[in-house]
């Protein structure tokens, strides 16, 4: 099964949209019925052709006995059931509709309840990241697995900042790249040590961290700048977002028996992004899909580890970037797919059919069809 990914206005106030997503060659369009601040493009919609969305919203109608202390905001740049409109006009081009549920990526929220964010070693706040080391966000991730497919009605459920966010984000003005931090670095400002994290850390873990950031350059990877103590932080990461992911699966089996789940996974113990860290699998999962938006020998390398994390009865996707800097070449987008394919995707997620020119579109079409 091919996926493209939209956003609900995407679709809403466009006679033409499913039509033309359908016409992309995919079975299912990932529709966003939770997503975070953005600023996009719309060069098909016949209304605007950018959108600012400035705050994280639920595309659904927001019930306020659903929700615990957190709870999501209702968009007012689009209709609050935006995603059911879409739904069901996606569903009469032919179309599956998964629904694309962002959790802890969520700065609305953050910015409320600033004692439930991600810290870094400094104590600096990340406005953007809840941290599921907390009850509350635990709770309120679980609150809004079951609202989507409770209201929403999907056919297949994915779920995207399935763990703790970091460092990397790209907020207003990002103005962080003059200090010269490298990976290593931004991997060691992505731990977190909030309320809810610190103690779980062994002893003098937040001054090793600190220690090595302001040593630049000093340590090729995270296990070296954090030495002995680096099996038990590897471990305490990677428990953090596997318990909110087999939270979250229990949930929605539990709300929903027959409806499959994808999970945006990354085999990298140290992830802390919109892809969360699975470095031992997760059998709970049908589909398990990795960023390939890099250098495509990483992006491959990433996708073959996860399939062998898979077992055999789930599917692995490569999420395919179709917009800049990707050239709108079908040739080369090809090339891409058969690649990814060969380190053993057998589905891909094509980003973005909202956000893409004509011309990409057309690339995206052309290089489903050259690789089928």
């Amino acid at each position: 099964m091919n996926v493209a990914y939209a956003y609900p206005w995407d679709i809403v106030g466009d006679p033409s949209a499913a039509e033309r997503i359908a016409g992309l060659g995919v079975e299912a369009v990932a529709l966003a019925a939770g997503y975070h601040a953005t600023r996009a493009a719309t060069p098909h919609h016949p209304d605007h052709r950018v959108l600012d969305v400035p705050y994280a919203a639920l595309y659904l109608p927001v019930r306020p006995s659903s929700w615990g202390r957190l709870a999501p905001l209702t968009p007012t740049w689009t209709a609050p059931d935006a995603y059911l409109l879409a739904r069901d006009a996606l569903r009469s081009a032919g179309l599956q509709v998964h629904a694309w549920t962002v959790l802890t990526h969520n700065s609305a929220l953050g910015n409320a309840n600033p004692d439930l964010v991600v810290r870094n070693a400094f104590g600096d706040p990340y406005p953007h990241a809840l941290c599921p080391a907390f009850e509350d966000v635990q709770d309120y991730c679980g609150r809004l697995v079951r609202e989507v497919l409770t209201v929403g009605g999907p056919d297949a459920l994915i779920l995207e900042s399935c763990g703790p966010m970091g460092f990397g984000h790209q907020s207003t003005h990002e103005k962080t790249a003059g200090a010269d931090w490298t990976s290593t670095d931004g991997d060691l400002m992505s731990l977190c040590f909030c309320t809810a994290c610190a103690p779980r850390y062994p002893a003098g873990t937040r001054e090793r961290v600190r220690a090595a950031i302001d040593t630049p350059g000093n340590h090729p990877s995270v296990e070296d700048a954090l030495g002995p103590l680096a099996d038990e932080v590897r471990a305490v990461r990677v428990d953090l977002s596997a318990s909110l992911r087999r939270r979250l699966l229990a949930t929605a089996r539990e709300t929903t028996p027959e409806v499959p789940i994808t999970v945006h996974a990354d085999p990298d113990p140290w992830a802390a992004g919109s892809f969360a860290a699975l470095p031992e699998g997760e059998p709970g999962a049908d589909v398990l899909v990795a960023s390939c938006w890099g250098e495509p020998a990483t992006d491959a390398a990433r996708l073959a580890r996860l399939t062998e994390l898979s077992g055999p009865d789930q599917r692995v996707g490569a999420y395919v970037l179709g917009l800049p800097p990707r050239p709108a070449d079908a040739e080369a987008l090809a090339d891409l797919l058969r690649t990814y394919a060969k380190a053993g995707a057998s589905e891909f997620h094509l980003y973005h059919a909202g956000l893409a020119s004509s011309r990409r579109l057309a690339a995206m079409t052309e290089a489903l069809r050259l690789t089928r």
